[in-house]
């Protein structure tokens, strides 16, 4: 696994912070944002985007992944999730159910890294499979 340098996390949470500003939450005003590392070096922004029919909204990690992925980007190191009520945060927000498939789907739960924060200085780093244990994926399709 791919140690990530200080600098590196602080300038994720540094941009899954910025995120935020962007999420479209009229209904929760629950604030998310991410930021996904590709092994190319590049980092992808994300914000959760609400809808007034729930099922087609969006979480910010999904929206990080799927502007990757738009881009032709399918290979990823970490990625840095922050949210909470009204942009406070006050707790770790860790990815949903179905994100965490999402990463399944294009990481390797051994080496990917999730970072839960809440500032710079106050963070965990989890791999995939810590976060989720028998995950489903490609490979079991083989």
């Amino acid at each position: 696994m791919k140690k990530l340098e200080k600098d590196q996390i602080e300038a994720l949470i540094g941009k899954a912070i910025s995120m935020m500003d962007y999420s479209y939450v009229p209904y929760s005003h629950f604030h998310v944002g991410a930021a996904l590392l590709a092994k190319n070096g590049t980092v992808y922004g994300g914000c959760n985007i609400e809808n007034a029919g729930y099922t087609p909204s969006n979480c910010a990690e999904r929206t990080a992944f799927f502007q990757a992925v738009s881009e032709g980007v399918l290979e990823f190191d970490a990625i840095c999730v922050v949210g909470g009520m009204n942009k406070e945060l006050k707790e770790y927000a860790a990815p949903c159910g179905v994100c965490r498939q999402v990463m399944m789907e294009f990481c390797n739960p051994e080496e990917f890294q999730i970072i839960l924060a809440t500032s710079k200085e106050q963070y965990e780093i989890f791999t995939l499979k810590e976060l989720l244990p028998l995950g489903f994926g490609p490979n079991n399709l083989k």
